[in-house]
């Protein structure tokens, strides 16, 4: 409400075009006077929480001295005799530039990913942030005991007979996908996805994932890594070699996850990649049969594969930043670093 009534006086002051004597003593009778609009705001900023005051003590100083000058200037135009008309701007003056904003970095490396992937033909598909237990868990291969489920820490909304949660991962596209349409189907899900973990430089309570889905009849795990090679080399450059390894997801079987040579040190060693030339970037496999079959796919007539990537863990990789907090605390000194593309 204070910076409310600051804005409109202060429209109110620079539109003020002064007067004679008279009207220059109701200018200060109205802002500057001891029962003036700002002695007003002052008393009501007294009540204001210790957030508001740091944020509204400089912007309420410096109203107060904008009324103070513009009275004194009226003031001695008054005596003078000068002219009473409004303050013309001198043309003579080079204008105001305005400062071009700038894309965030993970919308830079998101929109990177999505144009990679629509030139094999993939389309984007998106869902609700707020998901119920069968999209997000039991579809996917998930049943209620499995301990699958304790891997990811979820933040739940209500619990019952249909727990409803904020989303874990974007898989539950995939689900809302197949569920509603025939294959084939090739698609990727970029998007955000919750997790209760302790907020750190290596952590976040949400973050990025870009998954995809291809299903068809007669996919092939060579399929899913010709598909990924290409990705890896469009993003990070012909050259950059790629390694899977045997890892375990409830949806996909068999499972991987893959690697990328360090692009920082070009697979020397360095802190980013733990000094093993090695990074980790997504996880990936076939999608498992039950998945197939809870979404009404014939798990005989059809196979497909699907992956998963953090969309922070690409972008720090391709900008070097070792801290996750930064992309969420908006600094303009940070957000200046990654150019001024607007489009």
């Amino acid at each position: 409400m204070i910076q409310e009534k600051i804005n409109q006086y202060t429209e109110e002051i620079n539109v003020f075009p002064g007067g004679d004597a008279a009207a220059v003593e109701a200018f200060r009778i109205k802002y500057l006077g001891t029962r003036g609009l700002i002695k007003d705001l002052f008393d009501e900023f007294k009540s204001a929480t210790p957030e508001e005051k740091r944020s509204l003590g400089k912007v309420l100083n410096e109203f107060k001295k904008l009324a103070e000058e513009k009275y004194q200037a009226v003031k001695e135009r008054s005596e003078t005799g000068g002219p009473a008309q409004t303050d013309l701007p001198d043309l003579t003056l080079p204008g105001e530039s305005l400062v071009e904003g700038a894309r965030h970095p993970l919308q830079l490396v998101r929109k990177e990913i999505v144009e990679i992937f629509k030139k094999l033909g993939f389309t984007v598909a998106e869902g609700p942030e707020i998901e119920d237990d069968w999209h997000n868990f039991t579809a996917l291969n998930f049943p209620l005991e499995h301990p699958a489920r304790d891997m990811q820490d979820t933040f739940f909304i209500r619990k019952g007979g249909n727990d409803i949660a904020l989303r874990t991962h974007t898989s539950s596209v995939q689900v809302r996908m197949m569920e509603s349409g025939k294959p084939p189907f090739r698609a990727i899900m970029p998007g955000r996805v919750y997790r209760n973990e302790a907020i750190s430089a290596r952590a976040h309570c949400f973050f990025h994932q870009v998954e995809g889905l291809y299903v068809d009849e007669n996919v092939s795990f060579a399929d899913l890594k010709q598909t990924l090679y290409y990705f890896v080399q469009e993003l990070y450059g012909e050259g950059t070699k790629v390694r899977f390894r045997p890892s375990y997801f409830p949806f996909t079987e068999p499972s991987a996850e893959m690697d990328v040579s360090c692009s920082i040190c070009k697979g020397a060693g360095c802190q980013m990649c733990k000094y093993s030339g090695w990074v980790e970037i997504l996880g990936c496999g076939m999608v498992d049969p039950n998945v197939l079959e809870n979404c009404g796919i014939d798990s005989n007539v059809y196979t497909g594969f699907a992956f998963g990537m953090g969309i922070e863990r690409i972008t720090n990789l391709k900008y070097e930043i070792r801290d996750l907090r930064l992309f969420s605390e908006n600094d303009v000194r940070f957000l200046k670093q990654f150019g001024t593309e607007i489009v």
